[in-house]
């Protein structure tokens, strides 16, 4: 257990030791312990476990716990609860692990998932559980709609004591305050184990019916297949935030002013798309616009994003190109779908005087409309290195004030029914960045006001 912090090992000992005593009577001389049942899911455990070891499965099959939950709450069902305890040992034991410490792992695994078991085979027994079961040489029939309470509250009792070991292991292992290490795990992790007690009640019933246990298995493929496709959806949704993680790092480093612009556009857009009532997707899918629609910064020279004073017509025009650089660089990502046409055409005008092509009112994609107003809410918003940030009041007004000329009035009153929502962040908004919501870009150096009679309106940024 090298590597493992003084705090985590005792941690682990600890769960270790509790874990053994709860399964000393099972072990005890004379226990009528059914070793048949635990036996064979012990083996279904491992089973699921194992594909995770090898390459030749690791990248296609889940390897995390959810597949064979309903395994363990089954057993939990099926069970005396220090029998119950032995069940997922062997599994865990054999188990994929991330990274090192290896042993370490595997060993806190094992004692959690065994303590996890046996608490909740003990909140079953306590609710009357094995009685509702049916099955036996008497061959009774299961006692349903009953049958459920008693699971339910076994799966209570699994996701809670789940929570609380996993937040004492973070506090332990990763130093985490204590007040932050439970944060969010009870609420994540019953609901799920409410579904994975209804397939473990489903397979439990199968079991003790006169089917017998291979019938039970009826279940367990469906719900192994289901957690396949729910990882592979999970794989793909992390490669697209990887994809845009990158992009998006790639432009903070060539242009350093803008740092944490894009995020910030992001987010005020999938404000707006909540506001306006769109489907999950294409709020996604608008976030993703307003992070990368600077993406095409890129393409522009360096010495013309980093230029120390103003910048001369030609240069104007060089950052001109940027909607359609960027358009070019996410042009083969086809996850981004409508956000290829907020990066394309974030910059123009309802009245037909922006760029690149000077589209007018509604040629204008719906996705570029949303960007310009949230692009320009954040420019206006944020604290240059020339001027602070206006009040976000002041910067809703001068967006009302364009509305209908240059933004879409239907965007700047969503943008403002979420911000009175939701507010917006203080932190958001003090990031030096180098758009200047006077004109195109404001340099380093150049920290002169906008030119007599021309307004500090966001109508010019870049």
């Amino acid at each position: 257990m090298s590597g493992t912090s003084a705090a985590a090992r005792v941690y682990i000992l600890c769960a270790v030791v509790c874990a053994a005593l709860g399964a000393v009577p099972a072990l005890s001389p004379g226990a009528d312990t059914p070793w048949g049942t635990l036996g064979l899911l012990a083996a279904l455990c491992s089973a699921c476990e194992l594909p995770g070891r090898f390459r030749v499965f690791g990248g296609s099959v889940p390897i995390t716990a959810g597949s064979f939950f309903p395994l363990l709450l089954a057993a939990a069902f099926l069970l005396p609860p220090s029998a119950a305890v032995l069940v997922a040992v062997p599994g865990a034991l054999v188990s994929h692990v991330d990274g090192p410490p290896v042993t370490a792992r595997r060993v806190w695994r094992a004692a959690q998932l065994a303590l996890t078991v046996g608490a909740a085979s003990w909140a079953y027994a306590l609710s009357g559980g094995p009685a509702t079961l049916g099955g036996g040489p008497e061959g009774a029939v299961p006692a349903l709609p009953h049958a459920l309470l008693p699971a339910c509250a076994a799966a209570l009792v699994f996701g809670l004591v789940l929570a609380a070991l996993d937040g004492g292991i973070i506090a332990t292992a990763e130093r985490v305050a204590v007040r932050h290490a439970w944060r969010g795990l009870p609420a994540r992790s019953v609901g799920p184990h409410l579904v994975h007690a209804l397939a473990g009640l489903m397979m439990a019933v199968l079991w003790r019916s006169t089917y017998g246990p291979l019938s039970a298995l009826v279940v367990l493929l469906p719900m192994y297949i289901s957690c396949w496709v729910f990882a592979q959806y999970h794989r793909r949704h992390a490669a697209h935030r990887a994809t845009i993680r990158a992009l998006v790092q790639a432009v903070d480093i060539k242009d350093g002013y803008t740092r944490g612009h894009s995020e910030r556009v992001g987010r005020a857009s999938e404000l707006i798309a909540r506001e306006l009532g769109m489907e999950e997707s294409r709020t996604e899918a608008l976030r993703f616009a307003g992070i990368l629609h600077d993406v095409g910064k890129l393409g522009v020279p360096t010495r013309v994003l980093r230029k120390d004073g103003p910048l001369t017509p030609e240069e104007r025009r060089v950052i001109e190109l940027h909607p359609e650089y960027g358009h070019e660089i996410v042009r083969g990502i086809g996850f981004l779908d409508e956000a290829r046409a907020a990066i394309l055409h974030h910059h123009e005008r309802l009245d037909g005087s922006g760029y690149p092509y000077g589209l007018t009112g509604d040629r204008i994609p719906e996705f570029a409309r949303v960007v310009a107003v949230a692009d320009a809410f954040d420019a206006m918003t944020s604290t240059r290195s020339y001027r602070r940030g206006r009040p976000v009041p002041a910067a809703v007004e001068e967006l009302r004030r364009c509305a209908g000329s240059q933004f879409d009035p239907r965007m700047v009153r969503a943008l403002a029914r979420a911000l009175e929502r939701h507010g917006w962040s203080a932190a958001a908004n003090t990031v030096t960045s180098d758009e200047d919501p006077a004109g195109l870009p404001t340099q380093r150096g150049d920290v002169r006001a906008p030119a007599a009679g021309t307004p500090d309106r966001p109508g010019r940024h870049r």
